[in-house]
């Protein structure tokens, strides 16, 4: 006669069986069915949130439209930027502007003068804002020359002095007198709004004329600080003195 199963046995069983269906279950129904099941739940869970996203954007194009325009009007009207639209315009406003500044520090150019102003290509690596350049020479008296610098760098737009090179030098007005001056070269920067076109490739264009009166040859008055010719001026034998600066 077959023995009887224990409560011990029944047991036993029962937890082979549920160990059998777990190994089952791990073997052939999660990989094949809960785990794919799982990852289509997690995908529709991230497109229903990245849906959710763009409906909040799309309730606020109209306020975000409005902002933009806003931000847009006051760029145009920052007086950071050259108001002109492409190079060459801001390059004869850049001109203008020293052109104003020297007349201002010295009425006539009595003490102040002009050498030579020439655009400059675009080497700078901000793409976003255009720079706009001139090579410029002037030949002044020390104050003259602060005033200048100052009427560049204070103004609006705004505009940047680079690569400044002084070379002063005392010069032999008359037999009992002497005065110093300043040769002085530097890059007179400035930058167009974001966007604006920049022709790729353009030429650079010829060196600006300078103003009426202002020829190589003219000369400054006795009191001047520098005389104005193109012609480098001899320094007296005694007082030669020349002082390179760079800033």
């Amino acid at each position: 006669m077959a023995a009887q199963p224990t409560r011990r046995d029944r047991w036993l069983a029962l937890g082979l069986l549920l160990a059998v269906i777990a190994v089952a279950y791990l073997l052939l129904v999660h990989p094949w069915l809960t785990r794919p099941l799982l990852a289509i739940h997690a995908d529709i869970a991230t497109v229903q949130e990245r849906q959710q996203r763009v409906q909040a954007q799309l309730a606020q194009r109209g306020q975000i439209a409005t902002q933009l325009s806003e931000v847009q009007t006051a760029l145009e009207g920052r007086p950071g930027f050259l108001r002109e639209a492409t190079a060459e315009s801001a390059a004869a406003a850049l001109s203008s502007r020293l052109q104003d500044a020297v007349a201002s520090a010295s009425p006539g150019n009595r003490s102040c003068t002009i050498s030579n102003r020439t655009p400059l290509p675009d080497a700078s690596r901000e793409p976003a804002f255009p720079r706009v350049a001139l090579q410029v020479r002037l030949r002044c008296g020390v104050p003259e020359m602060a005033a200048v610098l100052h009427t560049l760098e204070t103004g609006t737009p705004r505009l940047f002095v680079d690569n400044l090179n002084l070379l002063a030098q005392r010069f032999q007005q008359s037999p009992s007198e002497t005065g110093t001056g300043l040769d002085v070269s530097f890059e007179l920067v400035g930058y167009l709004r974001p966007g604006a076109a920049l022709e790729p490739g353009a030429p650079v264009p010829p060196p600006l004329p300078l103003p009426a009166g202002q020829d190589a040859g003219q000369n400054a008055d006795p009191g001047a600080a520098l005389p104005s010719d193109a012609a480098e001026p001899a320094p007296a034998p005694d007082a030669a003195e020349e002082v390179e600066h760079e800033a």
